[in-house]
């Protein structure tokens, strides 16, 4: 019977072991994204409510993330169109 020698078998086999802790890992990985892009998803959602909240007590406006204050924002009459 033909065989490899042990080191080659042992340098195959910790190949093959590094291959498989990878393709884990990155499954792992892709997991952690699918969820993460859920909870993104969620958060963007939470900001569009929170966005038409602030609208309807404020009007359309800018708001100044530092300080609190806001200002209007004016519609382009010239860039309006009918």
């Amino acid at each position: 019977m033909n065989k490899i020698t042990t080191e080659e078998l042992e340098k195959i086999k910790t190949q093959q072991e590094k291959l498989n802790s990878v393709i884990t890992n990155l499954g792992v990985l892709e997991t952690r994204k699918h969820a993460m892009l859920h909870e993104v998803a969620g958060i963007n959602k939470e900001i569009e409510t929170t966005k038409v909240d602030l609208e309807e007590s404020y009007g359309s406006v800018n708001i100044n993330l530092e300080t609190g204050e806001y200002t209007e924002i004016k519609e382009d009459v010239d860039n309006k169109k009918d």
